[in-house]
C-alpha cells in the first residue's frame, strides 16, 4: 500500500492512497471462495456451484463489499501507523478502481488534538454549603399542615372571604360572545388563590351564595389558547356554596397521620433531610460550574472545526425554535443573528474543549461507566413512564446509541468527582440565600430554599418521594 501525505493544516489530514490491484483480486477470490461454499442455487447440489456461476451472479455485489472493507481498513492502517485519531468519520473520494487496476482514493480527515492534562492541584475552589434554618422546616411543616387541610360547610349566608372556599357556575365571553372551554359548572375555586387568570379569584371576595356577579379579567399575553392571549373578557359568576377552610394543628397527630411513627420530631428531621439534599444538589452545580470554568481556562489546545460546527447547529436550531414559539431569553431578544452567532458560536467551542478535556481524563485515568451504573440509570429513566417501564428497558438494550445519552452524563459526573477530589476545596458555610444568590445561576433555582421547602412538603404529604424528587431536580435542571 501506498500512502502519500497531501494535507497538513492544524487539525486536519490528508493522504492518497493506492491499494494494489493484486491485493484487490486476493480479496475477491477469497470471497468468491467463501460464497461457493456456501450459496444454494437451483440445479446445483450445496457447496458445488461454479465459480464462473458465483462471479456472474455476485460479482457486482462482491466487488462493492471487497472495495468498502479495502478502503475503510487501509484508512484504519493510515491513521494507526502514523498514532493519529481521528476526531470525526473520514472524508473518502475515490480517484481509480476496476478490474485489474489498484484502487486509488483520496482521504481527508480530522485529528483529536494533543490534550495536556492540567495540574489539577493548582485548582483552587470554594464549596458553599448551606443548613437548613429552623424557619425553614417550620414553612414546610405549615405547608404540609395545609395540604392536610378539610372544608367545611359554612351555614350562615355571608360573604366570601379570602382563603374561603366558593363553589360557583361561571360562563365567560370575550366581546360577548361566549368561547370555547369558558364555562364551568360547580366549581371548587379558593377566594384569592392560584391557578386562573390573574385577578379571577380575587374579585370573588365579597360576593354570597345565591349571588351573582360579573367581573372582568385579561388573559395574559402568553397565554397558551393563541386566541384568547391578551384579550379582555368578562365571567358571569353565580356563587352556590360556601366553604371554610380548616387547617389541622401541627401536633403530634399530624405526624401520625403521615405515617411517622416517631412523631413530629420525624417529621422534622425528614424535611430537614431532604432540604439538605436540595441545598446539596445546589452547591455541586455551583462548584461543578466553577470547576468548569477552571479547566476550560487552562484547556489551551485547539478544537476539530466540524465538532465546533456540529454542536453550534444543535444550539442554532434550539434557538430558532425558541425564537418561532416566543421563547426567546430577554437577553438575547434585542441582538442581531451576527450577533448571536459570534456569542453562541463561542459556547460552541467552550463545550467542544470541555467535553474533549474531560474525555481525555477520564480515558487516562480509566474512568468508565459501569454496567451497574448504566442499568440503575435505565431503570431510573423506564420509572419516568409508569406502565411501559420493560419497553423503556428493551428499547435501550436494543439501541446502543439511545443508551449513550445515559452513559455521557454519568461519565461527566465521574470525571468531575475525580478532579475535585485532586483539586484544592474550601468549605465555607452560607445561608441558603447567599447560596442561591449569583447572576449565573438560572432564575429557575435563584429561590432554593422555598424551593426546596415546598418540594418536601409535597413529598411528605403526598407520599410520593420519587415523584418530588424528579419534579425538583427537573426545575433545577
Amino acid at each position: 500500500m501506498q500512502v502519500t501525505e497531501t494535507l497538513s493544516d492544524g487539525l486536519k489530514r490528508g493522504f492518497t492512497v493506492v491499494v494494489p490491484a493484486s491485493d484487490i483480486e486476493g480479496r475477491r477470490a477469497k470471497r468468491f471462495a467463501e460464497l461457493g461454499k456456501t450459496v444454494r442455487l437451483p440445479g446445483f447440489r450445496p457447496g458445488r456451484v461454479p465459480l464462473t456461476v458465483v462471479k456472474q451472479r455476485y460479482g457486482g455485489a462482491v466487488t462493492a463489499e471487497v472495495l468498502e472493507e479495502s478502503v475503510n481498513q487501509a484508512t484504519q492502517q493510515v491513521l494507526n501507523d502514523r498514532s493519529l485519531r481521528s476526531a470525526t468519520q473520514p472524508k473518502v473520494e475515490l480517484v481509480s478502481m476496476g478490474d485489474a487496476k489498484d484502487l486509488e482514493f483520496k482521504v481527508e480527515v480530522e485529528l483529536l488534538p494533543e490534550i495536556t492534562l492540567p495540574d489539577f492541584a493548582s485548582i483552587a475552589l470554594t464549596r458553599l454549603k448551606a443548613e437548613p434554618a429552623d424557619e425553614v422546616i417550620d414553612r414546610a411543616l405549615n405547608e404540609i399542615a395545609a395540604r392536610q387541610r378539610k372544608l367545611e360547610d359554612v351555614e350562615d349566608i355571608r360573604p366570601a372571604v379570602t382563603g374561603d372556599m366558593l363553589t360557583v357556575d361561571f360562563l365567560g365571553s370575550v366581546d360577548g360572545v361566549p368561547f370555547p372551554g369558558g364555562a364551568g359548572t360547580d366549581m371548587d375555586i379558593e377566594v384569592g388563590g392560584s391557578g386562573f387568570i390573574p385577578g379571577f379569584t380575587e374579585q370573588l371576595e365579597g360576593i354570597s351564595p345565591g349571588e351573582e356577579r360579573t367581573i372582568a379579567v385579561s388573559f395574559p399575553d402568553n397565554y397558551g389558547a393563541t386566541e384568547l392571549a391578551g384579550k379582555a373578557a368578562s365571567f358571569v359568576i353565580t356563587a352556590k356554596k360556601l366553604k371554610k377552610i380548616v387547617l389541622p394543628a401541627i401536633d403530634e397527630a399530624l405526624a401520625e397521620g403521615l405515617g411517622f411513627e416517631g412523631g413530629l420530631a420525624e417529621v422534622r428531621q425528614a424535611i430537614a433531610s431532604q432540604v439538605q439534599r436540595e441545598y446539596d444538589q445546589l452547591s455541586r452545580m455551583r462548584i461543578k460550574r466553577e470547576l468548569l470554568d477552571a479547566l476550560s481556562e487552562l484547556a489551551a489546545f485547539p478544537v476539530p472545526p466540524t465538532m465546533v460546527e456540529g454542536e453550534f447547529a444543535q444550539i442554532w436550531q434550539r434557538l430558532e425554535a425558541d425564537r418561532k414559539e416566543g421563547k426567546l431569553d430577554d437577553d438575547d431578544k434585542g441582538k442581531d443573528d451576527g450577533t448571536l452567532k459570534a456569542e453562541y458560536g463561542a459556547i460552541a467551542e467552550r463545550r467542544v474543549r470541555l467535553g474533549l478535556l474531560l474525555s481525555e481524563i477520564g480515558r487516562a485515568n480509566n474512568i468508565n461507566v459501569t454496567v451497574e451504573e448504566m442499568n440503575r440509570a435505565m431503570r431510573v429513566e423506564a420509572g419516568r413512564y409508569p406502565g411501559q417501564e420493560q419497553k423503556v428497558l428493551d428499547f435501550f438494550r436494543k439501541n446502543p446509541q439511545a443508551a449513550d445519552t445515559l452513559r455521557g452524563p454519568i461519565f461527566e459526573e465521574k470525571v468531575v468527582d475525580f478532579v475535585l477530589e485532586l483539586a484544592q476545596v474550601t468549605d465555607s458555610v452560607v445561608t441558603p440565600e447567599e447560596l442561591a444568590r449569583d447572576p449565573a445561576v438560572p432564575a429557575a433555582i435563584s429561590g432554593a430554599a422555598q424551593a426546596a421547602q415546598e418540594a418536601v412538603a409535597a413529598e411528605i404529604a403526598s407520599d410520593t418521594a420519587g415523584e418530588a424528587a424528579g419534579q425538583t431536580a427537573g426545575s433545577e435542571g
